[in-house]
């Protein structure tokens, strides 16, 4: 993100705030907007997207909450662990088939779990000896009644052993009967829970020690990770998406005041307007095909669109989504 031609450069670094910064962003929250001309001592607020333009009034900034600035300026480091999240998994897929010849591996660092009842075996046994900390990344809003009833028995089985745990998963998960009876389920305090539009495929890990992932698109294969540098790469790619996603605690962030379009109702028209088709969606967002429609009609009689072409070109002109990712 570039700084306006007419805007000097500011003695102190992109990642920090100056004193100027600090009182002129506080004025512009009690005021509401300020004049272009008033914030030239602090162009750090530009460049931190703490102030953008008022779409009324070129001449006027208005300010955005610290949590949308922190998301647009992550919007980039982002795209890069989703592509160095695919590019994992691709090696993953290259790789797998040789983890069965390499059994004479003394460490055992990558193990290959073949079946449901292997892999729920280990996740069983992973979860009953933790004992500082769980994190996971569940893809996809709806959870079956059997996920969540194994989910439950392996977060207590942590939390007995003094464990907190972490959680990430999709927007729509916020609406899931079982999502919400699984929370009311766990002890208090000991459970963090935060949801995001677009997320990586299942992850898991134990104590920062050993870490699962999916070998297969239908989940019937899994690797079970103890080497050390992997664990750790895998724990950091969580802490990036932990720090995008919203708590559940939250409200998630809507279109434009007065626009009336739900968070996920916003998420299916940015993945609309860069293209994607109803089935693209719908598995981006993880739920059914069906329910993606019937948002998406929800979505054209929020904004008078006669046809999927003129809600397109509607969402182009709105700005309500914001700009395409490359």
């Amino acid at each position: 993100m570039g700084m306006d031609p007419g805007i000097p450069n500011h003695p102190h670094s992109t990642t920090e705030l100056c004193e100027p910064a600090i009182r002129l962003y506080s004025e512009s929250l009690r005021r509401g907007r300020l004049p272009r001309a008033e914030t030239a001592p602090a162009p750090c607020l530009i460049e931190m997207a703490l102030l953008h333009p008022d779409p009324r009034d070129p001449t006027m900034l208005c300010p955005a909450t610290p949590s949308a600035a922190l998301a647009h300026l992550l919007q980039p480091i982002t795209r890069d662990v989703y592509e160095q999240v695919r590019r994992s998994a691709a090696l993953v897929d290259s790789l797998a088939p040789l983890a069965a010849i390499a059994s004479e591996d003394p460490n055992l660092s990558i193990t290959v779990l073949e079946g449901k009842g292997p892999i729920g075996s280990a996740l069983k046994e992973a979860a009953a000896v933790a004992e500082t900390e769980v994190l996971t990344a569940q893809p996809g809003g709806h959870r079956s009644p059997e996920q969540i009833q194994q989910g439950l028995a392996n977060g207590l089985a942590a939390v007995r052993r003094g464990a907190r745990l972490r959680h990430i998963y999709q927007h729509p998960a916020r609406y899931s009967a079982p999502v919400r009876s699984y929370l009311e389920q766990m002890p208090p305090g000991r459970v963090q829970v935060r949801t995001m539009e677009l997320t990586i495929d299942r992850l898991i890990i134990f104590d920062h020690a050993v870490a699962f992932i999916p070998a297969t698109a239908a989940r019937d294969v899994a690797l079970q990770i103890r080497h050390p540098a992997l664990v750790r790469y895998l724990a950091q790619v969580y802490e990036v998406l932990w720090a995008q996603a919203t708590p559940i605690t939250e409200h998630l962030q809507t279109a434009a005041p007065g626009t009336p379009v739900t968070a996920v109702q916003l998420s299916i028209a940015r993945l609309l307007v860069e293209g994607h088709h109803d089935e693209a969606v719908a598995r981006a967002l993880g739920f059914s095909v069906r329910t993606c429609r019937t948002h998406i009609a929800k979505l054209m009689q929020a904004l008078d669109a006669t046809s999927r072409t003129h809600l397109g070109a509607l969402l182009v002109q709105s700005g309500i989504t914001g700009p395409t990712r490359t």
